[in-house]
């Protein structure tokens, strides 16, 4: 099928667009700048949907770049990058006179409150409760196109762990050197998912008729991983210590008291529908997900 991928260009874009091309597939990136073989943002909202069975929006601002500070011009492109591509992107399925028959968007888990004893699953309420849940809300609802010619889901994503970008290449330098460890208290919970995987459901969302509606994006283990037994993992994995605490003040000096939630407190999410959906991960837990993300190259 030929596949437009909103983000194509990004860490996920990138490992679904390299999955589906493997499955044979055709993929068109859409992305903020030009380039071969790719459309822009621009392109699409002026020209309209170029001919596609399946679209996808994984576009969206790296909320926890270090190097931005957490205040409202930055705010306005978190939310922009997410919830006004995917405005442009369902704006053009609904008007596209041979609509695809399937439309992803990959929002994520900070849609369900943070707890340390409550288990989400797809059915679980949420969506209102603080800057990011409503974030969720927000981007899952400009997705709703009307009439039921295109199938529409939304993945869920945890944390995504990946050799080229996400929470990895953040925290690879300091486990190295032996500086690694949990983040405060490391009690929180951590809902990960290896990029292969998240990329892998959505593969299977596009090639799979019968899958629809909300799904979660987090390996089967998740649910009962915290951050302490990540950097005991990532310690293990890589033969160095993990014993020395981030503590909860400077994550919030760094990220802002609002962003810093994401780093400090964690949800945990069970992938319900998706093991429903008769998905097989690749990477179920996390020991073999950090050999394969980790092994030299």
């Amino acid at each position: 099928m030929r596949v437009l991928v909103g983000g194509g260009t990004g860490f996920i874009g990138r490992a679904l667009t390299q999955l589906l091309r493997s499955h044979g597939h055709e993929v068109t990136p859409v992305s903020r700048r030009p380039g071969k073989n790719q459309i822009t943002w621009d392109e699409l909202s002026r020209l309209g949907l170029p001919p596609c069975e399946g679209a996808v929006n994984l576009a969206g601002e790296n909320v926890l770049n270090p190097l931005r500070r957490w205040n409202e011009s930055f705010r306005q492109e978190v939310v922009a990058s997410r919830v006004e591509t995917t405005k442009v992107l369902a704006k053009a399925i609904a008007e596209a006179e041979h609509p695809p028959r399937t439309w992803v968007l990959v929002t994520g888990v900070g849609y369900y409150p943070p707890s340390h004893s409550a288990e989400y699953t797809e059915e679980s309420p949420g969506g209102d409760f603080d800057f990011f849940s409503r974030l969720v809300s927000h981007w899952e609802a400009a997705a709703k196109i009307p009439g039921d010619a295109t199938r529409q889901v939304v993945v869920r994503s945890g944390v995504v762990l990946g050799r080229d970008g996400g929470a990895i290449a953040q925290m690879l330098w300091p486990f190295r050197c032996g500086l690694g460890g949990p983040i405060a208290s490391g009690c929180q919970p951590f809902p990960w998912i290896h990029v292969a995987d998240l990329a892998g459901i959505v593969a299977h969302v596009l090639e799979q008729e019968g899958v629809g509606g909300i799904l979660n994006g987090v390996a089967p283990s998740a649910v009962n991983t915290t951050n302490g037994d990540f950097a005991r993992a990532m310690g293990s994995v890589l033969r160095r210590p993990a014993v020395l605490p981030l503590p909860g003040f400077v994550v919030s000096a760094i990220f802002g008291a609002e962003r810093s939630v994401m780093l400090l407190e964690g949800q945990r999410v069970v992938p319900k529908r998706t093991l429903q959906s008769n998905y097989q991960f690749a990477f179920p837990d996390l020991h073999s997900a950090l050999q394969d993300i980790l092994a030299s190259p």
